[in-house]
Formats: C-alpha cells, structure tokens, sequence
C-alpha cells in the first residue's frame, strides 16, 4: 500500500478510537459511581439495546477474521466454528439467560453462592471467570496485532507488538472510565458496523459470481489444490482418529462454551427483567446468525478470489483473509477503491476488537473485585471501594493480556477463542447447571465442579500440541505435549460434571431445602430478583 493509503486508513482508525473515547469520556462525566451503575449500567437498557450490544460482545475478531480465514484455508471443516458458536445459543436461551438473570446481580458467582457458602464458591468462580476471560483476551490481542501489521503495510514484529499493546491500553481507559454503560454503546456501534460492513463485502462477492453460489463454491474448490475435498469433511479433521477427536472436542467446547463465558453472562444483568433478558437474546440470536451466515460467503469468496496460497502468505493462520479480499473487491491493490474498502473493513474489524476487550475486561475485573476481593479481603465492604478495585484490576487484567498476546501472535484467533471457550464449558457451565436444577447441589460440589474442570482443561492446554512439540506451537523449540488433542474439551468437560457430582454425593453437608426453593422460585418467577 502507498503512503497515502496507509494515512487514509490509519485515519479511518482514528476516527472510530476518537468516537469511542468521546462516548467514554460523555458515559463517566455522568455516572453514579455506584456498583449497579459501573458492572450493570444501571439496568437501563432496552432488550434491542442489550441484544445489539449482547451481538456486539460475541461476534469478535474470532469470528470476523479467524473463521472466515479458517474457511478460506479449509472449506467445509471451517465451517463447525459458525455452526458451533450460532448453536450455542440455544442452549443460552433455553437454559441460562431468564435464570440468571433472576438469580445473580453482577457476575456468575452470584447466582451459584444464592444457595451455598458464599466465601469458597466465590473465590473458585471468580478464578474461573478470570481464566476464561484472559484466554478470550488473547484471542482478541492476536486479530488487533495481525490486523493493524497488515494496514501498516508489513507483518513485522514490532508493529504487531505495539498494537497489542495499544489495543491493551485502550481497553483499560474504556473500563475504568466508563464502566459498563460506556461499553455497551461502545459495542452497539461496533456491531452496527460490523453488520454493515458484513453485508456489503457479501454483496459484493455474489456479484462478483453473478449470484451463483453453485460457481463460487466449485470456483473455491478448484483454487484450493484440494479440489471436491474442500468442500467436504475431513481436510483439517478428518485425517486420523486424533483429529476427528479433536474435531468433536472442538465442537462440545463452541456449543457449551457460550453459556459460560462471564462477559456473556454479564450483559443479562443490564436489563431491568428476565423478561427483558429473554428477549435480547432473542435479538441477539437473529443478528448473529445473519452475520454467520454472511461469513460463509466470504471464507469461500476469500479462497475462489485470492485462493489460500495468497490468504497464508499474509498471515499463516489465516487472520487476515477478510481485509485481503476487501481490497481486492474494491479494485485490488493500488486503486483508490480497493483502498477504501479495505480501510473501511480493517477499521470495522478493529473495532470489533475494542468493543470485545472492553467487554471481556469488564466481566473479568468486576470477577476479581466483586468475587475475589470482597471475598479475601473486605467482606461486607462498601460499594464505593469495590468498583475502585474493579479498576484496578482492569489494568492487571490488561497487562496480563498483552503479555500473553505477545507471545501468541502467529495461532489463528477463532482457534484460540475454541480453547476460551472449551474451559468455559468445563469450568463455568456444570456448576451454573448444578446451582439452577439439582436440588441436592453442595458446596463441595460447586468448588469441585469448577475446579475439577478447570485445572484438567489448563493442564491439557499445556501438555498439548498448542504449546509445544511441533512446529506451530507457541514454543516449538520444547516437546511437553503428552495430550494429542489442540482442544481439551472432550475431556475435560465431562470431568467438570462428574467432579461436581463426585463433590455432592461425598460432602456431609445437608442441601439446604429452603434456599434451592427460594432460588427455584426467584428464577423461574423473578420474585425477589435484584
């Protein structure tokens, strides 16, 4: 790209970073202070407002860059991430949105300690919720760091690096500023825009092949050197019995892993009623599962356009495949057209970074200070010191972040965001489902389910291929990998269960009877709710 491409899309940027800033700057000139204003945002919203800004949160650089760049390299095997993350939310509507929204104020913690001592079942979800959180986090710093690189002109180490670190810093002032009001229209904006730019790169690859689908499929398929295969299953998962392992924990991970996520389970608290809650997500399921939808066309656009010969040579995991096609949608590489286009586009997909961390750091820090800290420190504490520690924490949080996006820059962001979620399912989601239908559920069982899965899932990330023993590992130079998976979520997840059964079942602790009706009844009624 020339120099005055490159300035007008670094202007494009600035654009949408100031407009943030200036609703970030407007939301804390006009806040309250108090805890319910800074983690819930008042609980002001509307459900198409919180369903706009529920989209916002989820449709993150995984899904606009990664899986898109994962169908443009593998054809049909890409397409279990659009599957996985659209069916997810299913089991969100029907078993998690109007219950937790009942029975929580601020985070998932609050809805498992209604019936169970508070002090443990706080600190293992709120270490959970942080785990998950970072994991999300890193996915989130690789698509800024791949993303700006290529808009600067080169993939060089030091430009992805600083942008890492610019995308850290940004999330923390939006945060701490402005707490959760400020990153909710933050992401509403985001998710208008993202829409918007989705449709129009559609469109335009239909009219590239005449809107003839059957053309662009076999088109991509003859410019992926793998001919029929590409549109088959099997290319990336289907090659031996460990792959199509992998390909089930894959797939276990992305459906039950939504459920889980604490910047997700966040966002139910931010509308005045369960009611409310349902329908947001009843909002939120339509504008997700059109823009799924829409990032078929351009995985396959991407591989008949540019073929993945050139998608890989930009970016090895395939991250940068949607700006790619952009540009040369627009008139290709020099004209003023396809320069626009791809400005538009990589400011689009740089927004939806913003939007995504500053959720995630939000749901993390108000884990550490309303989980965490009120539990180990100042139980009873008041409000005020709190979202102080809230704060705080958002810039540990951010700094842990960078560090960990530094070091995995070259994995493909949607493989990355699979692991956020595979622990998730495993930690998060069988306490959350013990809490609301097992009458019987103890402490024990609750500290169990959450540890018991996510100790197994950290600990078979790290014996696996992703972080040593081959080639594309974060440290290929050392071979610790004992556990052939890249996701752990076919193991681990059911050891999340079986642990918070295990718990229950060996606990001398009496289930108190009246508490689980109480919280049976506050979430199937909302009676009581805050």
């Amino acid at each position: 790209m020339t120099e005055e491409h490159q300035t007008l899309a670094l202007l494009l940027f600035s654009a949408f970073v100031a407009v943030t800033l200036g609703i970030t700057t407007w939301v804390s000139r006009n806040r309250r202070g108090s805890a319910e204003e800074f983690y819930a945002g008042g609980r002001l919203f509307s459900p198409m407002e919180n369903g706009f800004a529920i989209a916002g949160d989820y449709m993150s650089a995984a899904s606009f860059l990664g899986v898109t760049g994962l169908i443009a390299l593998f054809g049909y095997d890409g397409l279990l991430y659009v599957v996985g993350f659209l069916v997810a939310w299913l089991v969100v509507l029907f078993l998690v949105a109007e219950l937790v929204r009942n029975c929580g104020r601020f985070t998932m913690a609050d809805v498992v300690a209604a019936r169970m001592r508070e002090r443990p079942v706080r600190i293992a979800a709120g270490t959970s919720s942080v785990t998950v959180s970072v994991l999300y986090l890193v996915a989130q710093m690789v698509g800024a760091g791949s993303l700006v690189a290529l808009l600067l002109g080169g993939t060089s180490d030091a430009a992805r690096d600083w942008t890492v670190i610019g995308v850290g810093a940004l999330m923390v002032i939006y945060v701490s500023l402005g707490g959760m009001r400020a990153t909710t229209w933050i992401q509403i904006v985001k998710a208008v825009l993202l829409i918007g730019g989705t449709i129009v790169l559609t469109v335009l690859v239909l009219v590239r092949f005449h809107g003839d689908v059957d053309r662009l499929l076999l088109t991509a398929a003859e410019r992926s050197g793998h001919g029929v295969a590409f549109l088959a299953p099997g290319l990336k998962y289907g090659g031996d019995w460990t792959a199509r392992f992998d390909f089930i924990s894959l797939g276990l991970a992305l459906v039950l892993g939504t459920a889980g996520l604490p910047h997700i389970l966040s966002r139910f608290y931010t509308v005045p009623t369960a009611r409310a809650a349902r329908r947001s997500v009843v909002w939120a399921v339509g504008l997700i599962g059109g823009f799924y939808l829409m990032t078929i066309v351009l995985g396959f656009g991407a591989a008949a356009i540019l073929g993945p010969d050139a998608v890989r040579g930009s970016n090895a995991a395939g991250n940068t495949a949607v700006p790619l096609l952009a540009l040369d949608l627009g008139g290709g590489a020099g004209s003023t057209g396809g320069t626009v286009l791809f400005a538009i586009v990589a400011a689009v997909a740089f927004a939806t970074i913003l939007a995504v961390v500053a959720g995630i750091t939000l749901a993390s820090s108000a884990s550490v200070a309303h989980d965490l800290y009120a539990s180990l420190r100042r139980r009873g504490g008041k409000p005020r010191s709190e979202v102080a520690v809230a704060r705080v924490a958002a810039v540990g949080v951010g700094v842990v972040a960078i560090a960990l996006g530094l070091l995995a820059r070259d994995l493909n962001v949607a493989f990355l965001v699979g692991l956020a979620f595979a622990v998730a399912a495993s930690a998060n989601l069988p306490v959350l489902l013990y809490s609301l239908f097992w009458r019987g559920f103890t402490t024990r069982g609750a500290v169990w389910a959450v540890y018991g899965g996510l100790i197994p899932a950290v600990v078979l990330v790290v014996l696996s291929p992703v972080v040593s023993g081959s080639p594309e590992s974060l440290f290929p130079g050392v071979d610790l990998q004992y556990f052939p998976l890249q996701n752990p979520g076919l193991v681990s997840i059911p050891l999340g269960f079986f642990a918070g059964w295990l718990g229950t079942v060996t606990s001398t602790e009496v289930p108190d009877e009246a508490k689980h009706a109480e919280t049976e009844v506050r979430s199937l009624t909302g009676a009581g709710a805050a």
